[in-house]
């Protein structure tokens, strides 16, 4: 049988930072993305592939920012998806397979927020999802509180934290 690796003892994580992404098909490495306030966190998980990926998009449109969209093109709901989405079938993940959470979009300065860019961002990726023909399984959206969330690849058990609860859900079922 062997010895174990030093990676089996010690699970690692991915921090996803603002703007960010990452996708992973260790199944010792959880992918995490904290305080997620009007930003939006987009999950996959293809538990044939045991393959998931984390998206931390911050603003709705690429065309605020279209030099920002080149350089950081995870910043934005519409060039976010589609990069997530290549970098998931890389892992030869099929999006006939994969489930999806998504969970931010919230309020959290103030309820007079004048740019909504919570509301934005959530109306952003709904339309991706629907523009690509996907739907997600999962989500906890809107609202005032930050979230922060954990994808465990090798379980495929989504983990969110909030100021309020600790919930824990499966993409792999």
């Amino acid at each position: 049988m062997g010895s174990p690796t030093i990676a089996s003892l010690f699970p690692q994580r991915a921090v996803v930072g603002v703007g960010d992404m990452s996708v992973s098909n260790n199944p010792n490495i959880t992918l995490s993305t904290y305080a997620l306030g009007s930003c939006v966190a987009v999950i996959g998980y293809d538990a044939a592939m045991r393959a998931g990926g984390l998206l931390h998009l911050m603003l709705p449109d690429s065309k605020l920012s279209p030099d920002k969209a080149i350089s950081q093109p995870a910043m934005f709901a519409d060039t976010g998806l589609p990069l997530l989405l290549r970098a998931l079938a890389g892992l030869k993940s099929n999006t006939t397979r994969m489930r999806w959470f998504v969970a931010g979009g919230a309020s959290v300065l103030c309820a007079n927020d004048n740019f909504r860019i919570g509301e934005r961002n959530i109306r952003a990726i709904t339309e991706q999802f629907t523009k690509f023909n996907l739907r997600w399984h999962q989500a906890a959206l809107g609202g005032t509180i930050n979230r922060t969330v954990h994808l465990n690849v090798g379980t495929g058990n989504i983990t969110l934290k909030t100021p309020e609860s600790n919930d824990t859900w499966s993409l792999a079922a």
